[in-house]
This record gives C-alpha cells, sequence and structure tokens, in this order.
C-alpha cells in the first residue's frame, strides 16, 4: 500500500500558490499590451445572474507565434479581480485552425498554476460552434486534466443556445462569428425551452 505524504501535497500547494503570486506580481507590472492588443479574451457584460461574462476568441488566439508566458501573465492580469467571485467563460471554436491551438502541456500547465479560486467561482464554461475534435479533446481534458469543471462544460451548435443565460446584448463578438452562424444555422433556429436554461 503507498501511503501519501500530507507534507507533500500541502508543499505542492504552496509551491503553486508562491508561483502565482510571482506571476501575479509581474502581471501588474509587465507591458502586456501586444498581448491585450490581439482581443482575443476580454470581459463583456454579465450573464442573467449578473455574474461576469469572459470571451475568448479562438481564432484570434495566435498559439504558434505569440508568447505563452505573456499570454498566461495578461490571462491573470485580466482574471485575478474576476475570479473572486462567480464568473462564467464562452470559448468561440469559430473557424479556427492548428495554429489556435496551444499545447497540451502548457494547458496543464497553466491549469496547475492557476488557484482554487478559478475552479471555484468558473459556473459555466460555454464553447460555441465546437468541432468533433474540440469534444474530444474537451473530454479527454476534463476527464484526465481537470475534473473538477468537467460538469460545467456545455458544448452548443448556435450562439442562441446562450441566450437563455446570457443576454444578447450582453455579447460583445466579432462580426465573423455572427455571419458563420447564421451561414450554418440560418435567422432564429433556436426555440427557447426551459429545460435548457443552465443558470445555477
Amino acid at each position: 500500500m503507498v501511503m501519501i505524504d500530507m507534507r507533500d501535497i500541502q508543499l505542492d500547494e504552496d509551491e503553486s500558490e508562491d508561483q502565482y503570486e510571482k506571476l501575479l506580481r509581474r502581471a501588474k507590472t509587465e507591458d502586456l499590451t501586444e498581448i491585450s492588443g490581439i482581443g482575443c479574451l476580454y470581459q463583456c457584460g454579465v450573464d442573467r445572474l449578473g455574474r461576469p461574462v469572459i470571451v475568448f476568441i479562438g481564432k484570434w488566439f495566435p498559439a504558434t507565434k505569440i508568447n505563452l508566458e505573456k499570454a498566461l501573465l495578461y490571462v491573470i492580469h485580466l482574471m485575478d479581480p474576476i475570479v473572486n467571485g462567480d464568473y462564467v467563460i464562452v470559448y468561440f471554436h469559430t473557424l479556427t485552425s492548428n495554429n489556435n491551438y496551444p499545447s497540451f502541456t502548457w494547458l496543464r500547465e497553466v491549469y496547475n498554476i492557476l488557484p482554487y479560486k478559478y475552479k471555484k467561482h468558473l459556473k459555466h464554461f460555454y464553447v460555441v460552434h465546437p468541432t468533433f475534435w474540440t469534444k474530444m479533446m474537451t473530454w479527454w481534458f476534463t476527464t484526465f486534466m481537470a475534473p473538477a469543471i468537467k460538469e460545467k462544460v456545455h458544448n452548443f451548435p448556435g450562439i442562441e443556445y446562450l441566450y437563455p443565460d446570457i443576454p444578447p446584448q450582453q455579447l460583445e463578438i466579432p462580426a465573423y462569428i455572427t455571419e458563420y452562424d447564421m451561414t450554418i444555422n440560418g435567422i432564429r433556429y433556436f426555440e427557447p425551452d426551459q429545460s435548457q436554461n443552465l443558470l445555477s
């Protein structure tokens, strides 16, 4: 029988917390305009329960060309004040390509660095316009790397599926996403159903 030394676990948690605090200090002082200027991650409005909505535009994230350490600093800079309370994330996978996908190693590192409050206060993670690949990778990631958020992930084939939880006037998204949505789904394709409301 393998015995786990709780002191080792506590040490790992403390090391992770120290690492996050160092990154937070850097995020507050370093020039991150190069990353913020890309416009792929931002806060826009609130959901129907008044929780901040964070939008991530997959197509605009140049994962293969960007400084990923700076990208992490920008995530921390934007998110740290928000994650002290409940929040939701909307990830638009619309028209993304291989150049937009960071490595799983980097994703796992980010997930492990971010403190518990990020996982605890995340109420929903919506993926809009997922592909089969996205669904498989999301399942794999939330099953083996991030089980704490597995039940919070929801795949939606169109923007209007967000509306029971996030009013349309609270969503600021690029025109290409709306145009793509209309191309594949048509106009007014979603019939609201109380059973699909995820708010909690």
